[in-house]
Order: C-alpha cells, then structure tokens, then sequence
C-alpha cells in the first residue's frame, strides 16, 4: 500500500540515557537521599535509610566474595519477599555476580530445572513458606547436603555446579545456630564477610561495564520448558529509571510493593525504580495479601501502589476497605492483564489512585515497553498500553512477511532499543528466533498502532495464558501431565475467567480402559507444578478438534468450552 503511513514510533528523551552500572547510580542516589527511607518491611517490622540500605549491602557484598563467588557467578534467590531479597538483589549487583530469580512457588522438578538452566552455582532460600518446606526440597533435589559441610564448596552429582546453599529466616535474620545441616547461614556469610576490605569490593565495582549481565530471569514460549532471559546492568538500569520518569517518580514517594520480588515487576518495576530516585519500598507481606497491602498504604502513608488488575479487585472487594485511609495514594501501575474501565474508574475514585497507569512489556524487555500517562483520557487508559518509553521503538509488522503494516492494521509488536535483552543464556538458537539481524525484539503479540504511537493489544500468536498476572505457558504443563501414565492426549489452553482474566483448561484422552478423576489428575499436578498452574477445569473427551494434517485446533476447543460453560451458566 504506498503511501500508506506505517506502523513505527520512535521517542527520543529529554534526558539521556544512564551510562553507569546500578552501584554506580545506587551510589549517588545513596549520596543524595542518605538520610531518606529507603525500605519499609511491615512484616519483618524493619526499616532502613538509603545510608544504612547502603552499609547493608556492602556487608551482603563482602560475604558472597568471601564465600568465593565474583563477577559472572550465577547466584539464585528462592524466596518471597523480604528484606535480604533486596539486599542480595543489589549486593550481587555491586560485585557483578548475576542475581538468577526462582519462583518461589516451583516445586523440585521446576527448581531442578532452573538451576540446571543457569548453572547456578548459589543459591539463598528461606526455611519455609506456607505449604512449600524450601529446606525438604532441596535435600531430596541434593541428598549431598544432608552430610555436607557448609564451609566448603559443595559437590553435588546432580548439580555439579552449585557450590554453596544459604538458607536464612527473614522473621530472624540475626540467629546465630544451625538448625539445617548442610546449609550455610545468613550470619556465617556475613562473618566471613568482616575480612574483605572495603577497597577490594569497590575495586570489583570499577571493574564492572553498563553491558555486563547482572540478572537471569525466567520465561517461556510456546514450547518446552521456560528459557533464562539474561539482563544487564544497562537494561535494567534505564528502563527503571524511565519507568520513574514517566510516573514523575521521586525521593518523595512511598512505593507499596505487593508484586513478588522474583517477578520483573517486583524487582525491577518496583525495587529498582524507586531506588533510582530514592523513593521508599514498602513491603507489605512476604506474598500479595490485600488486608495487608491496605494496612501498609495507609500507615506508611503511601503515594504508590503496583500490581495486576485481581490484586486491586481483591483490595477493593476487602471487608475492611472503607476503614482505611488511602488519600495519600496517587499513581502506581497495572500490568499483567487487560483492565476494565469499571475497575480504573474504582481505583481512581474509591483508592485515590488519580494517576494510576497502565504497563505492558515482556521480560525479554527489561521489561517495560509501553506505559500509559496520567494525561490520558480514560479511554486510552483502559483501551490501549500507551505509547513506548523514552529511547524505545516499536513497530507492528505482518507476522508472514516481516513487513511493517499500515496505522491501524494487526499485527506482531516488535522492540528495538537499550531494553533488548542480551539473549537467553546457553540457547543461541532460541534468542536468533526472538531476536532478529535487525535488533528487534519479536514479542508473539498481536495489536495496533494509531498515528500517535499508542498500541492497542488484541491477542496473542503464543498460546500463553494470563492468569491473575501470571504467564503460564500451556506447553510446559502439557509436557508434564504426559508424564501421567493414563493419558494418552493432552491439550491446555485458557479460557476467560471475570476474576483472574483467564483460566486454564485441560482436555484429557485417557489410554483406552483407562479411568481417571478430576481430583485425581489435580493431585498429580499438585506435586509437580506450581499451584497456579494446575487447570481449573479438566475435561474428559475422546477426541479432539484438528485440521487435515492432524494439527490439535485450540481456537476450536476454546469456543466449545465457552459455549458450553455460557449455556451452562445460563441454565444455573
């Protein structure tokens, strides 16, 4: 179509951008804000300012050199939120060891996994959380520790790589014994710490480069298990510090952080961006729980609050709501999943978010690419993403052909820019099929652009499904329910849900003669998937919809469950 204008935009910036590692930037904020709030943590009853935040650091930094480990050492967090998540996230940061997040809702097999993947070589974890005993599971993943020394470097058959296991009590962080054999302590990496001179981690520091890789963080495509993103200190860095630009972010706010540290939103949407500005992290739980979101908002007088649209509907629908006071609330971000205009209007009105906005990007992306602004009109706050950030492109292309389509024609969102990840670690066939010769990042979303840059998502040439905020990838738990010795066939896939976006699925053939239940094949995901994705709904059928060539047709499974459950509902 010549002539026709295309779908591309470009944003330069009145600023430029960050040229320096995060402890580069850290430091000056640190110098500027020492005496200033840094973090709050509500459930661990601590609080520091950016000087103390900063002395902190420095002492988690000194203990993981003296436990051996330096720049381009892979060190995992399995963990919910707490204060030495942060502190690792920003100590391994300072020595230029690369902080791999692990969802701390994995099961072994899932964990196995992902230290595999990265070759993480330590690990911190916490005793326990709810059902999930961290400690149990590592010794049945690494038999090894039950008989190890902890002041020694660990040999492990299954995971050759991984040296040392810390595990650390964030309601003690100060105890001193050993109730897990074979695990270090937060206080012995500290004490070994006290040897290494402050000259030698500043050292390490000056040593680093904006381009070296600082952060694994894992995601997934449409196949197989979820690929290890590799972030550096530059990607991450500015797209922190753009994100708190376009919220007019500063040393002023209070951040209440209810999003899980592990994910990109927590550590970087989050963590990062206030530490950019020297803004406040409040924290208000170890895992998202709406009475204690509200409790910290108003007592900490908040002026932010993040999290996926289930999260303020669980705030808003709370008992408790009307007794809180929440006008110190003025912007924050919802991501994660469409909003609806009825839930915006609420929040805007009833939580005194004015200024709430809406995000859209991917980790591969560091992972913010479009951010709506509290200039936008309603429509376009609750219609489209907004436009990109600061120094980012975009373009919408034809998913055959490569070609940029028209303004306002579908197509596949593509990035290009300093947010671009560095690749997926140990999988260059993987990044060559995300990341094209050009630079440009394909996102497998499907949207349009109007002629002022903003993008409007319509759907997803990915089967993944958005459950509450959570990427769940059908192929991975496909692979594992396969795994069950009565199914013969599997197909997983989302359908809507009014509360968490989206729900999954599951339809099952079973081996001929074979008989299962419900419950039975929920209890087989129990125990080897994390809890948000095993399927809601599990159906029983003898065959599938498929095309001539034998291909499964999930679109067409889709729309018989819909109608089914819509006549289902109606008939209710």
């Amino acid at each position: 179509m010549t002539g026709a204008a295309l779908s591309y935009f470009h944003r330069g910036g009145d600023t430029a951008l960050l040229g320096g590692t995060i402890p580069e930037h850290f430091a000056d904020v640190c110098r500027q804000h020492g005496d200033a709030e840094a973090i709050v943590c509500a459930f661990q009853n601590r609080r520091l300012t950016y000087a103390q935040l900063a002395e902190e650091i420095d002492r988690v930094a000194c203990g993981l050199v003296a436990l051996g480990f330096g720049k381009g050492d892979r060190i995992g967090v399995w963990s919910t939120n707490n204060v030495e998540w942060l502190l690792l996230q920003m100590a391994t940061a300072r020595i230029g060891a690369v902080l791999v997040n692990i969802n701390p809702a994995n099961r072994p097999r899932e964990l196995a996994y992902a230290l595999e993947r990265s070759q993480v070589q330590g690990l911190f974890t916490i005793p326990a959380f709810r059902t999930s005993e961290y400690v149990e599971m590592l010794t049945e993943l690494v038999p090894e520790l039950k008989n190890a020394d902890p002041t020694e470097d660990l040999s492990s058959k299954a995971l050759p790589d991984l040296r040392r296991v810390v595990v650390y009590d964030p309601a003690a962080p100060e105890q001193t014994d050993r109730p897990w054999s074979g695990f270090g302590t937060w206080q012995d990496m500290l004490a070994a710490g006290e040897h290494v001179a402050e000259e030698e981690l500043d050292a390490r520091t000056g040593s680093l480069d904006r381009d070296d890789p600082i952060n694994i963080q894992y995601t997934s495509g449409t196949t197989g298990f979820p690929k290890a993103v590799v972030l550096t200190h530059h990607n991450l860095l500015n797209n922190a510090y753009f994100t708190a630009q376009a919220m007019h972010f500063t040393a002023a706010d209070r951040l209440a952080v209810p999003v899980p540290f592990y994910h990109c939103f927590g550590m970087v949407l989050a963590n990062l961006v206030s530490f950019s500005v020297g803004a406040c992290v409040v924290i208000p739980a170890p895992h998202f729980d709406p009475l204690a979101t509200l409790e910290a908002i108003a007592a900490e007088r908040c002026t932010a609050v993040h999290g996926v649209p289930t999260m303020f509907i669980a705030q808003l629908e709370h008992a408790e709501f009307e007794r809180f006071d929440l006008t110190s609330l003025r912007t924050g971000i919802m991501a994660g999943a469409p909003c609806p205009e009825a839930l915006m209007n609420r929040v805007i009105a009833d939580m005194h978010c004015s200024e709430i906005l809406i995000g859209y990007g991917q980790t591969e992306a560091s992972p913010l690419t479009h951010l709506t602004t509290s200039e936008d009109t309603l429509e376009r706050r609750t219609q489209t993403v907004g436009r990109n950030l600061q120094h980012q492109e975009v373009k919408v292309i034809d998913p055959e052909s490569s070609q940029t389509v028209p303004l306002g024609e579908v197509g596949e969102i593509c990035f290009r820019g300093y947010h671009v990840m560095r690749g997926y670690y140990g999988d260059p066939e993987k990044t060559a099929e995300t990341v094209d010769e050009a630079g440009w990042l394909h996102s497998g979303d499907l949207g349009t652009m109007d002629a002022e840059g903003y993008v409007q998502i319509t759907g997803r040439l990915k089967d993944m499904i958005i459950r509450g905020g959570e990427n769940i990838y059908p192929a991975e738990i496909e692979a594992y329910l396969f795994t069950h010795p009565k199914i013969a066939q599997v197909c997983v896939f989302g359908v809507p849900d009014e509360f968490f976006g989206e729900e999954i699925m599951a339809w099952i053939e079973l081996h001929g003669g074979e008989h299962a239940s419900e419950d039975e094949i929920r209890a087989f995901c129990k125990d080897g998937l994390a809890h948000f994705k095993t399927p809601r709904y599990i159906w029983f059928v003898d065959e599938f919809p498929m095309t001539v060539t034998g291909k499964l047709q999930k679109f067409r499974m889709r729309e018989i469950a819909e109608a089914r459950m819509g006549k289902d509902a109606a008939s209710a």
